[in-house]
């Protein structure tokens, strides 16, 4: 094979002005090569242009959602449908993304998480600080069963979690809640044997796995970047008030930049960020 294309490439070699040249134009295809994969995996991540709000009923994810959009509070209720707003970041017009306000009601989340999840570039998981030790076997199960999705796993959509109505008095710190997260997590792994399946129930072909096999599960393990962060959609002057989203919207600008400079900054194993929002109603 290789006495055979010998003549064709002194052939090239001779036509191009020497060995020199051919390496140029060796090179010049290669740098092509990686600028169309790059443009092609670019397409697919600019495809996905939504942040998911995802959390139990009465977390605040729809308070969080109104506050975000108009700065002013407003009266809210259970949802039973999605809604969707162009959230524009600071005073450029140009970054902006859509946020998806999704039902938390038990019988229709995985539902309308199945319809929107392939669109995620970020999801933000609203856990509701007060409620939280009375809840957190179900926080857990739903965050378990986002985080085992097939879709999920393959976009790797950036993910907050993050902890609201740091307002009330009662409320658990980001940390405790990011303790208790990790061992109900922990527990669900080991008890769940089945292969996991994607919420249209197709298996991924092997057993759920979060974090490394043999040690007790915490969210550095995983593949993305996980972060939570406290905040209070209702505010701690109620109505009349502001909100205090601030480590929210500063972190919806990340997002933003990192997706328009097509580079994660932060690390070498990130595909996403994660931040889980506790929530506030």
């Amino acid at each position: 094979m290789a006495g055979g294309l010998e003549p064709h490439l002194a052939a090239l070699r001779r036509e191009l002005g020497g060995p020199a040249a051919l390496s140029v134009l060796v090179a010049l295809i290669v740098v092509a090569v990686t600028f169309l994969i790059w443009r092609f995996v670019q397409g697919r991540r600019s495809g996905r242009s939504a942040v998911l709000l995802l959390g139990l009923c009465d977390a605040g994810k729809t308070l969080l959602f109104a506050r975000l959009l108009s700065g002013r509070y407003r009266d809210t209720q259970t949802s039973i449908t999605d809604s969707s707003a162009v959230y524009r970041l600071s005073q450029d017009k140009s970054t902006n993304v859509t946020l998806i306000d999704l039902p938390g009601h038990e019988s229709l989340r995985l539902q309308f998480l199945e319809r929107f999840k392939a669109a995620a570039r970020a999801i933000v998981f609203v856990v509701d600080s007060v409620a939280f030790q009375r809840e957190v076997k179900d926080v857990a199960e739903f965050l378990y069963q986002v985080l085992v999705d097939s879709t999920v796993l393959r976009n790797a959509p950036a993910l907050l979690i993050a902890c609201n109505k740091q307002d009330v008095t009662m409320a658990k710190s980001a940390k405790l809640i990011q303790q208790q997260l990790e061992k109900e997590l922990n527990t669900l792994r080991v008890t769940r044997s089945a292969a996991p399946t994607s919420l249209d129930g197709s298996a991924t072909g092997g057993p759920a796995q979060l974090g490394k096999k043999g040690k007790d599960f915490d969210f550095s393990q995983l593949p993305m970047k996980v972060e939570f962060v406290e905040c209070s959609a209702r505010g701690s002057k109620g109505e009349e008030g502001e909100a205090d989203l601030e480590g929210l919207q500063k972190w919806l600008v990340k997002q933003c930049q990192i997706h328009m400079d097509g580079v994660c900054s932060c690390s070498a194993q990130c595909w996403g960020s994660t931040f889980l929002l506790c929530g506030q109603l």
